[in-house]
């Protein structure tokens, strides 16, 4: 590796895995993070090594020796000034780093905190074997902490809150330094996530803060002013200098304004700032007079008090165009570029970059780029000043309205060009939402826009909030309707089913108070359809009354000459047919597929050959569930994914058609959907869906090193998204005890099975309908493990199995073997019942012929078994087969 390059740890990690062959969905699924970022590592290491393609990148894996370049710190930009004094410090906190696992340091506002900070981490940094990573928590509100730790650590996103758990499961890693900077405003929620990551790993915390977090071990270390009469002095003559190379300031007069400002290292930036125009002496009377004035003034700490008067004393020195430019920027909550500054402030774009040159000079903004920030303490002066001023209302407005555009132009770009600057603005985004929570057009064209782009970026579980938002702020019934159910699309992504039926309620609510009864009978018919179609992730099934009662208010409320109203009752009619749950009426499906055909609408389209392909698959037929998934899967070529309505369609064709091909062991067509699932991204921040929908294929293709693997991950980001309702990995959690135990081991059974117990609720209907693959898992296994003592009671629960079951075939055909194997005297005419259940499934009969190989001695029989897996591409089993009877 060239020496010159920065290759950062997390690229190193990519490049590795590039030289192994990986694609980047399986990087991203290995490494725990999303394919976008994955692509903006190749990307990065591309343009650093020079080279045209991934092959070039991957014949440099071999050369790469380390993970990181010893020093480098995730979060810290350089900075550009000199650091002056507190060298002593510097090492007292290297030795505190050493001697305890939590350093606080602890001091008044503008005292340097942040900068000692960044020495020591850049220090220390080359001393932590698994890195160093420095979080500014200045732009972090309540409830976001977890996000910007892990942001710096390149984190997938997850669930409102459980990031936190994400960055405790990276930290887990090894021994590193995190730094939390400024977390005063923050103190519960900071207190709470250092105790958590302190005790689960090994990582060492250095925190700055206005007060202790108050946690036991926590060792404080108070940072005071700087010293006056060398350090002080020494500060202000150095920034000084780099505002105006002319003259020199009287040491006399420097120590007495040192002494005034109390040595505070921002106190006396801000005053050099002004010595250019002023001088020092000037400075010192102008001071003398601001400090006399505010006396008394707020604020307990005389130090606090002293730091509020130097930035009153500098706002007071601007002038009435700067004030006005100062104040308004205490909306952003984050960097600011020339345009918003122009929008926000109401003045032209060559006045704000010539009123923001003018404030940076006086240290009252800082240039990041093309970008300006201020200080925390700065903005809240500024932010008091406009609360104070008539204007605020009107600042607050504007600042609205340009959040709103900025939002309306991201949506407008193709992806992923608009992401970066996506994630750059989304802080300001929020807030411009801050306090709107009534109709307003500006605002629910933001907050419906927000959903929108959090969607389309894959973050799952903030779009709906988002869209909620909208609902609340919409100028009409029609519009928060309209909000409501793209809510409940996007909630039904994430797996909240519950969540998105109650807001599919909500919809019709709106729409039957707005007069709309069209609109009020979709809402109804697809609140009915979603609980017949997804009834097995419902935490409680909506009762076949209740669907009932909702589908007969639908059909009283709407005009059934209305192609789309006629459609959607109709789709919602071939789930309510019967009380059985996840058995669609195939008369009635095809007749809504007819429906939504003659209204021409995709997405009806799309759902009612879902309940036409159930229908078959339920029946057996084969043939026309492969031709209805294949129709369907066209149909998705007609959908925008940036809409949550098409969205929500993609998602389950992918995922469903993956789910009955397993079902029905057609391993090529599950090979096909899985590979679309990992591409599409449609999991979003919920990668463990993608992951749950891929293991069963693995499984029963037999790449159980991949599958275990893969299992694994998906356990993990199911933790830490919140362990969320997920019926994808509750059919994985069998399947992945099934790939342990073909592997031969045991240990690794049992744990996913206690997984299982403990995350599974016999009595729920999801549960029930897994019976019959976990009576497959269980009697695959026994066989594999020897364990043929349990062959009489799985036969018995097997016969039990209802003939609908999507995995009866499989366990019927997995006991018959068992029971072969273990000579019980049933076991002929288990037999011949299970060559009858197998019919139509090339897994199921492939184990009856081996079974028939075994009772028989049928060299025929065991020939063809293996000849079937062969051609299913079921490796593990096939080499099974030849290894035991030598067929093949």
């Amino acid at each position: 590796m060239n020496e010159s390059l920065q290759v950062s740890a997390r690229e190193s990690e990519v490049l590795a895995a590039l030289g192994t062959g990986l694609s980047n969905a399986q990087i991203a699924r290995r490494m725990q993070i999303s394919i976008r970022t994955v692509e903006g590592h190749v990307s990065s290491l591309l343009r650093k090594y020079g080279v045209a393609d991934r092959q070039a990148l991957a014949a440099r894996a071999g050369n790469v020796e380390t993970v990181a370049r010893p020093g480098d710190v995730s979060g810290l930009s350089r900075s550009r000034t000199s650091f002056v004094g507190r060298r002593a410090e510097v090492e007292t906190v290297r030795a505190a780093l050493v001697r305890a696992r939590l350093v606080t340091l602890v001091g008044p506002g503008g005292v340097g905190k942040t900068r000692l900070a960044e020495v020591v981490t850049t220090a220390v940094a080359p001393e932590y074997r698994y890195g160093a990573a420095f979080v500014d928590l200045v732009p972090v509100r309540d409830g976001r902490l977890g996000h910007a730790v892990a942001a710096v650590l390149e984190v997938a996103e997850h669930a409102d809150g459980q990031e936190a758990e994400a960055v405790v499961s990276r930290l887990c890693r090894g021994p590193s330094l995190l730094v939390l900077d400024n977390c005063e405003h923050l103190p519960d929620a900071v207190a709470e996530f250092v105790e958590r990551v302190l005790a689960v790993s090994p990582t060492t915390i250095l925190a700055t803060s206005r007060e202790r977090l108050g946690i036991p071990g926590e060792l404080v270390h108070p940072i005071a002013p700087l010293p006056l009469g060398s350090d002080a002095e020494e500060l202000f003559r150095d920034r000084a200098q780099l505002a105006s190379q002319e003259g020199t300031h009287d040491a006399a007069t420097v120590a007495d304004l040192c002494s005034r400002l109390d040595g505070l290292p921002l106190a006396i930036e801000l005053a050099a700032a002004r010595s250019a125009s002023l001088g020092a002496t000037g400075l010192l009377t102008g001071l003398g007079d601001y400090l006399r004035l505010l006396a008394g003034g707020r604020g307990s700490v005389v130090r606090h008090r002293s730091l509020r008067g130097v930035i009153g004393w500098s706002h007071d020195l601007l002038t009435e165009e700067e004030q006005a430019v100062f104040r308004r920027l205490s909306v952003f909550v984050g960097d600011v570029d020339l345009a918003a500054v122009a929008a926000v402030s109401a003045v032209d774009a060559a006045t704000a970059a010539d009123v923001l040159g003018r404030l940076v000079d006086k240290s009252l903004l800082q240039r990041r780029g093309s970008s300006w920030r201020m200080l925390d303490t700065v903005r809240a002066f500024a932010a008091e000043r406009l609360a104070d001023d008539p204007e605020h209302a009107e600042v607050r407005r504007r600042y609205l309205r340009w959040a709103a555009d900025l939002a309306t132009d991201l949506a407008g770009r193709s992806a992923p060009a608009w992401h970066a600057e996506f994630d750059a603005v989304v802080g300001d985004l929020q807030a411009a939402l801050a306090g709107h929570e009534q109709p307003d057009a500006e605002a629910h064209r933001l907050a419906r826009t927000l959903g929108r782009l959090t969607i389309a970026r894959g973050y799952l579980w903030q779009a709906p909030g988002w869209f909620c938002h909208a609902a609340r702020c919409a100028p009409d019934a029609r519009e928060a309707t309209r909000d409501f159910a793209s809510a409940a699309d996007c909630a039904q992504i994430g797996n909240e089913v519950d969540r998105a039926f109650e807001l599919r309620l909500a919809a019709a609510d709106r729409a039957r108070e707005g007069g709309d009864r069209n609109l009020w009978a979709g809402a109804l018919a697809q609140a009915v359809d979603q609980a017949g179609r997804f009834a097995i992730a419902f935490r409680d099934e909506i009762p076949f009354e209740r669907r009932r009662a909702l589908l007969a208010e639908a059909v009283a409320a709407g005009d059934p000459q209305d192609p789309i109203v006629a459609a959607r009752i109709a789709c919602a009619a071939a789930w309510t047919a019967t009380p059985s749950a996840m058995r669609p009426d195939a008369e009635l499906a095809a007749a809504a597929v007819a429906a939504a055909r003659a209204a021409g609408d995709p997405v009806l389209i799309s759902a009612s050959l879902d309940a036409m392909s159930l229908a078959a698959i339920n029946d057996g037929r084969i043939a026309d569930w492969h031709r209805l998934i294949v129709d369907r899967l066209a149909v998705l070529a007609l959908l925008d994914p940036r809409r949550p309505d098409h969205a929500v369609e993609i998602s389950d064709a992918r995922g469903l058609s993956s789910l009955t091909a397993v079902a029905a062991a057609d391993l090529p067509a599950a090979r096909t959907a899985a590979r679309l699932i990992s591409d599409a991204e449609l999991s979003g921040d919920s990668v463990y869906l993608a992951a749950s929908k891929t293991v069963p294929v693995l499984v029963l293709s037999g790449d159980l090193d991949d599958a275990v693997r893969l299992a694994e991950d998906m356990w993990m980001g199911w933790l830490r998204a919140g362990r969320p309702w997920a019926y994808g990995v509750w059919l994985t959690m069998p399947l992945a005890a099934l790939a342990h135990g073909l592997r031969g081991d045991a240990e690794r059974v049992a744990v996913w099975r206690a997984r299982s117990a403990e995350v599974g609720d016999p009595q729920s209907l999801g549960w029930r309908v897994l019976d019959p693959l976990v009576t497959f898992v269980d009697a695959r296994l026994a066989l594999r493990l020897g364990d043929l003592g349990q062959a009489a009671e799985l036969a018995e629960r097997a016969r039990r199995l209802p003939a609908t079951s999507w995995y009866r075939a499989l366990a019927r055909a997995a006991v018959v073997e068992l029971t072969v194997a273990a000579g019980l005297p049933s076991a002929a005419a288990d037999l011949a019942a299970a060559e009858a259940d197998s019919a139509g499934n090339d897994w199921a009969t492939a184990t009856v012929l081996r079974a028939a190989g075994r009772l028989r001695g049928d060299a025929v029989a065991l020939a063809g078994s293996a000849e079937l897996w062969r051609r299913m591409g079921a490796r593990f089993e096939h080499e099974t087969t030849v290894e035991l009877f030598g067929a093949g």
